[in-house]
Formats: structure tokens, sequence, C-alpha cells
């Protein structure tokens, strides 16, 4: 039996306001055709399927569009959890339609532990795996709050939780254990040890390790799991693995080998692990430095073996008139179509001081005048020739103020009068 891993597809993502439809439809067709050119039997989706808990109706065609194409494969089963970004009613809406043509949904903890113990056999309706699909697990799934408890003790019980969930399956396992029928797991989670990305969101609030590789029952042949879009083993047990994410989902993830992951098992055990790479249609890159830097690397920039331009997050150093440098990376940007400025993010490099600082040891604020103070600060927060308006208005507040002060002293001298 072959079987294939993938997570955290997040269909429907957009990054910096940006479509990925097209980056998600090519990763799709390749999969389609690595599932045929591969042989699988079996392929496992952990979590994350789409980015929100309400698809649009692009992401929901993919999806569905995905199912039938793999269905008219050599693949036999699918099975599908939920992950923290999915809606658990979206995926499970069509469950049980789907179960109909050997595609298993588990968007949430069900009531029933014996609801994700996924048995799947052959033409003869022969065993000839075990699926433990275990999907996210939300607090309400794992443990009952307790007032009064503190954050350590809510920490511990959720973790505590999560075993537990895991542990109740192992009873309902044994007998296909015995007859050397493999047995796999999945999970969304973030073990203990893994390694995240910007575009992972925490799943459990000061809670960031969940529960360690040897924490999984030993029961479990392989443990395919979700969440962490960088691929990676947990706690150097190479049968538990985190597949990654197809694409890159954000700019934390440029340097990330994406692929997906292919489990060979023969009588029963699992003998062999393959990552297969997943190519690259669009390619995400990041500029740093002053625009007399950054300016020939952008005009340089092959990206000639993409079908899709990329999109680049430029970091610019700068000291003084951030408007002329930000026009000059336009410029750069216009001479080079094949790469598109997603994010611009300046970085004034001046040093300056703060308000204390710009202050004498020997003096103190209420020795200066007002505008002197008022100049200092502007020096402080804000660049140099560009505060000229705000001085003007400052000047114009100074030059109202003894009218001003005259009139709330009328004021105040009235109320005084009305009192008595």
């Amino acid at each position: 039996m072959r079987v294939l891993h993938t997570a955290d597809w997040h269909l429907g993502q957009r990054l910096a306001n940006q479509e990925r439809t097209e980056e998600h439809r090519a990763f799709l067709s390749w999969l389609c055709q690595t599932i045929c050119d591969q042989k699988i039997d079996l392929l496992l989706i952990a979590g994350d399927v789409f980015d929100t808990g309400f698809p649009s109706n692009t992401a929901l065609k993919l999806y569905y569009d995905f199912l039938r194409e793999v269905k008219g494969s050599c693949c036999r089963d699918l099975v599908i959890i939920g992950g923290n970004h999915d809606s658990v009613s979206t995926l499970n809406a069509p469950a049980e339609l789907l179960r109909h043509f050997n595609v298993h949904v588990v968007g949430g903890a069900p009531a029933n532990a014996q609801d994700q113990v996924i048995v799947l056999t052959d033409s003869e309706n022969t065993p000839i795996a075990v699926v433990c699909a275990v999907p996210f697990l939300r607090d309400k799934d794992v443990r009952l709050s307790v007032p009064g408890e503190t954050g350590e003790e809510r920490e511990a019980r959720l973790k505590q939780g999560i075993c537990d969930h895991y542990r109740q399956l192992v009873p309902l396992i044994q007998e296909f254990k015995q007859q050397g029928i493999p047995v796999l797991a999945t999970g969304h989670l973030f073990a203990a040890g893994g390694s995240a990305s910007d575009s992972e969101k925490e799943i459990h609030v000061g809670n960031l390790g969940q529960i360690c590789g040897d924490q999984f029952p030993e029961d479990f042949d392989y443990v395919a799991l979700g969440h962490l879009h960088r691929p990676q083993v947990v706690h150097k047990m190479e049968h538990i693995r985190y597949s990654g994410s197809p694409i890159p989902l954000s700019f934390s993830e440029i340097a990330d080998r994406k692929q997906i992951v292919i489990l060979d098992f023969e009588d029963g055990k699992l003998q062999n692990i393959q990552e297969v790479e997943i190519p690259c249609w669009r390619k995400l890159v990041r500029f740093k430095g002053t625009i007399e830097e950054v300016f020939p690397k952008i005009i340089a920039f092959d990206n000639a073996d993409r079908p899709y331009p990329a999109w680049a997050e430029v970091q610019l150093q700068y000291e003084h008139n951030l408007q002329d440098h930000t026009n000059r990376l336009h410029e750069a940007f216009a001479l080079q179509p094949q790469v598109q400025l997603l994010i611009h993010r300046p970085l004034r490099t001046i040093d300056t001081q703060t308000l204390d600082q710009q202050v004498q040891p020997d003096q103190n604020l209420t020795d200066l005048k007002p505008k002197e103070v008022f100049l200092k600060k502007c020096e402080e927060a804000l660049e140099a020739d560009s505060y000229q308006s705000l001085v003007s208005t400052f000047d114009e507040l100074l030059e109202l103020m003894p009218q001003l002060q005259e009139d709330a002293l009328e004021i105040s001298s009235a109320e005084v009068k009305l009192t008595e």
C-alpha cells in the first residue's frame, strides 16, 4: 500500500491581498498527476484545507474539482481532517455523501471516539489499513474549564487532554494490530520542538508546545501532522512528520523546500518514507538594503523558469527623504516586469535621539521654551524637513494661547458667579 501525506493547503489564502488561486490550481493539478504516477492508494490531508472558515466559491470549487479528479484515479481512499483554520460544519456538511466515494472527512472531534477510527478495505472488503483521523482539537474537545485555575494548570490540563484523546483510540485498534494491519494517525497541532513560520497562528494561546513526539501512542505506525508549514520530523522520530504547506504562505517560508511525503507499507509495516519536492510556480523573494543596493538586484533578478511573476518584499534602508527612495524603488520594478512589489517595509537607519537624550544633563524640560520642546520631539519622531507644516501650525497655536487663556478665565469667572 502506498500513502501520500499532505496538509495545510489553505485554499483561498491571500498574501498582501493578492489571490493565490492559480498557484493552488497548479499544485492540485500536479498532485493529481503525482498520485497517478506514484500509484497512490491512500491520500491523507492533515488539516487546514481552507484558509478561512467561510471559504469563497472559488476555493470550494478547487476543492471539489480536486476530489472529483482524484476519484477517477488509482487512489482508492481519501482521509481529510479539519484544521484550526477550517470550519467543522463546512467540511462535515457533505461527509455522508462523500463517504460513498471512499472520501472520509472528520471536520471536528466527534462525540464518539469510534467515529474517528476509519477502516480501509480492498476490493474484497478485507481490511488493509486503519486511520485514526484526529482533527484539530479545540479546548472544549479535550478539557473542561476550571474556575480559578492558573495559566500553568490550564496548559497542563490541555496537554493532558490531547494525550488522553489519542490514548482512548488505542483499545479500538488492538484487533487490527494483532492482525498485522498498519495503523496510521493524523493530527493538527503544534508538537514540541517544531519550527513555525510567520503564517501560522497560535492555535492554543500561551501553549505553543502541545505534546512531544514520544507522547503519541507507540501503536501508530505513522503520524501525519498538519499546522506547521515547514516540513519536518518531530522529536527525531521518522514516523511522526509534518508534510508542510504546498506553497509558501508568507515571506518567512521563502527558503523552505515544499514537499509531500510518500509512505510504502509492506506486510503491515512501514518500509520506506520518500520526500517528493513540489514545483514552485511563483517565487517569493526578499530584497534588503539601501536603494543603491536593491536597485541592481531587482533589475538583475531572473524569473525565467517560473510561469508567474515573482512577488517581492522590500526592506528598504534609508536615512532621509523616504519619498525619493520610494520613487526610485518603483522605478526599478517598472523596469523589471517579472517581479511585482508586494510589501514595502521602510527601515530608517539614522540614529535618532529621544527627547530625554536631547536635553542636556544640567537642563530640565521646564527650562526650555514650548517651541524648543516641540522641535526636539519632532526631531525624535519624524524625518528631517518633513514637519515644517506642523511647526507652522504650532506657531499659530502659540499666538492663540494668550487669547485662549483669557477666554478660559472669563468662562471660569462666569461659572463661579453662577454658582454663587
